[in-house]
């Protein structure tokens, strides 16, 4: 484990708070679930499950979005009533900005969606940088700089945020380039726009560079939305794994973050129990 890493939680049930409802499902939920977090949940690790009953589970247990959908789940959720906090872009993890030749295309997709994302309220489109394949650093950053500038005429004037994803690149995603935070961030600062900013990732940044509290302190200007997951397997984000939840959520408090927290995990139990339990670590 990197050096400043944040250490297991042995004590997340004292952390979680006191005031309880009661979910559907029988799972335990704050009644204030979203009282300080605007709470989201990723609908790729509930892929088991109908996205009627992942709507249903997520209302009682005070989540208020559900993301990373297609266009025709962005219109079922909001047709619940719930917000779909990031849309899924014209990118691929594999192929992204990191590449001229790809550079048309994904701007011709972009012109595509980021009208009707704008027109469906919302807020974010998730784009990734693709994989190296022997191309350096330093020529990734200036490509991805290139493209995302022609994006960002578009993006303002729609409104919706273009989000770039950290993954980590030494278990699940070999050879992913954006997989640092420090790159990420100079990214952010070169293509100099608003409506251009990184998706902080936990369970990725803590198997890739550790200091997890440090480095969003360090960096929350360029981040406008986090994801968690247990390290390590991705796992549920209680005293099972080495990341402690409550004093993450604590630090992000305090550096002014108000935007989504979104749940990423695969859960090993019951899942709405357990998607219900992490909510309430992240509501101290």
């Amino acid at each position: 484990m990197a050096a400043g890493s944040v250490v297991r939680s042995v004590a997340s049930a004292q952390d979680a708070g006191s005031a309880f409802a009661a979910s559907p499902s029988g799972a335990q939920t704050p009644a204030n679930a979203s009282a300080r977090w605007r709470h989201s949940v990723c609908r790729w690790c509930y892929s088991g499950v109908s996205l009627d009953e992942l709507i249903k589970q997520s209302k009682a247990i005070g989540i208020s979005s559900i993301e990373l959908l297609d266009e025709p789940e962005w219109l079922q959720v909001r047709a619940a009533g719930l917000e779909c906090a990031v849309a899924n872009g014209p990118t691929s993890i594999t192929r992204g900005f990191n590449r001229t030749e790809h550079h048309d295309e994904i701007i011709a997709g972009s012109e595509r969606l980021l009208p009707r994302v704008a027109a469906a309220g919302i807020p974010q489109m998730i784009v990734f940088s693709g994989n190296r394949a022997g191309l350096s650093d330093a020529d990734g950053l200036r490509h991805c700089t290139a493209g995302l500038k022609r994006l960002m005429p578009l993006a303002e004037s729609a409104g919706v945020t273009i989000i770039m994803e950290l993954l980590n690149s030494k278990v699940d995603h070999k050879d992913y380039q954006c997989d640092h935070t420090a790159w990420g961030a100079e990214l952010v600062q070169r293509v100099g726009s608003d409506r251009f900013r990184l998706l902080y990732d936990i369970y990725h940044m803590q198997i890739m560079e550790g200091d997890v509290i440090r480095t969003m302190e360090q960096h929350h200007a360029a981040i406008s939305h986090y994801h968690t997951g247990g390290v390590p397997g991705r796992r549920e984000i209680d005293g099972s794994q080495e990341l402690h939840y409550p004093a993450i959520v604590r630090a992000l408090t305090a550096t002014g973050f108000s935007g989504y927290f979104a749940q990423e995990f695969i859960p090993s139990r019951a899942p709405f129990e357990s998607l219900a339990q992490a909510v309430r670590i992240c509501s101290v």
